[in-house]
């Protein structure tokens, strides 16, 4: 029982991370009718932008400590970051440790900003074209980016920790009537987990229960009759898109204390969690949803010991052949729609 839940603990976070991507896809494709291939680019930027707060906070000045000497008996250099002279260094040195919670903050507006740039300046010439026209350049797009992130930030890992506050583990077990130290989990994977129902839970509610998010879902349903209605439907799509590229920024940013940014994270999330789309449904989102923590729960079944012992390489192939079942015996994915992505 105590290795069902570790798999399932498993499955809801790497589940969350390709829900959150995958919603992003799925309201692009279902407001715009783009196949958006440069996605998971913007997963990898929100996690830079994690990376570019943490150096910000961390940009230091030099100063001479008389009382202290180095190894040759000089007076020894010190480093102290300018949040902690502002601030003072407990407020300072708090503001540093909490730099990625924080960075949810710096990264909305930069997302979006960046959504906005990429659907106006490009994108938008691609709506009527083949979606062929639209994964090419889409794709060349997230190899540009992730080139230029490259250039700036290099090519290795970069790690960016979790607050110290988050940095053990939950006894998952006892909160379920189990003896104590049998399930242990990280606490910031259950934290990235509650964080993307959150995301979730609101961009429904947006959606479902505001004005905007009503003409957007009657635009996504019949878009030429909301436009004879006199509503710049094109507008709020733009804003959708910009939206959209923020969710994918913020499961990016609180993705880093899990998985060391690169530059390549994003092509890593892309092809996969377009496997989930897939899946889902093109232009559904509960479908998307529903299928990114499915999937998730049966790649991590997929990586157990046992199975692997059973069927080598089953846990790199397992989504891949869930999608090929899937699209075999009901080729709109679980909630698609009749018609989509079949002309």
């Amino acid at each position: 029982m105590d290795g069902i839940l570790i798999q399932i603990l498993n499955g809801l976070d790497k589940g969350s991370a390709y829900a959150l991507i995958a919603l992003g896809l799925t309201l692009i494709f279902g407001t715009l009718g783009v196949v958006n291939f440069a996605h998971g680019a913007l997963f990898m930027l929100g996690a830079f932008c994690a990376v570019t707060l943490q150096r910000i906070l961390n940009l230091s000045t030099t100063s001479i400590d008389a009382t202290r000497t180095d190894f040759l008996g000089n007076p020894l250099k010190v480093q102290t970051p300018y949040v902690e002279s502002w601030f003072g260094p407990e407020m300072g040195s708090t503001i540093i440790d909490w730099s990625v919670p924080l960075a949810i903050l710096f990264a909305i507006p930069v997302m979006i900003a960046i959504g906005f740039i990429m659907e106006r300046g490009l994108i938008k010439h691609f709506y009527k074209r083949p979606h062929a026209d639209q994964i090419l350049v889409t794709f060349g797009l997230a190899i540009v980016i992730q080139e230029i992130v490259k250039y700036f930030f290099g090519a290795n890992p970069i790690p960016t920790p979790a607050p110290d506050y988050f940095r053990g583990s939950f006894d998952f077990g006892a909160l379920l009537g189990m003896d104590p130290n049998i399930v242990i989990y990280p606490l910031w994977r259950l934290t990235y987990f509650g964080f993307a129902a959150v995301i979730i839970t609101g961009i429904f509610a947006f959606l479902q229960f505001t004005t905007f998010g009503m003409v957007v879902r009657a635009g996504m349903a019949d878009r030429e009759t909301v436009g004879l209605l006199g509503i710049n439907i094109d507008k709020r799509f733009t804003i959708m898109f910009g939206i959209a590229a923020a969710v994918a920024g913020l499961a990016g940013v609180m993705y880093t204390p899990i998985n060391p940014p690169n530059y390549h994270m994003g092509m890593d999330f892309l092809v996969l969690s377009f496997v989930v789309v897939v899946v889902g449904g093109m232009g559904s989102l509960p479908g998307a949803v529903l299928a990114g923590f499915l999937l998730g729960i049966l790649e991590s079944f997929a990586s157990m010991t046992q199975v692997i012992a059973l069927l080598p390489g089953i846990n790199q192939i397992i989504i891949y052949l869930v999608a090929m079942i899937v699209l075999l015996t009901r080729p709109r994915g679980l909630m698609g729609r009749k018609g989509v992505m079949e002309d």
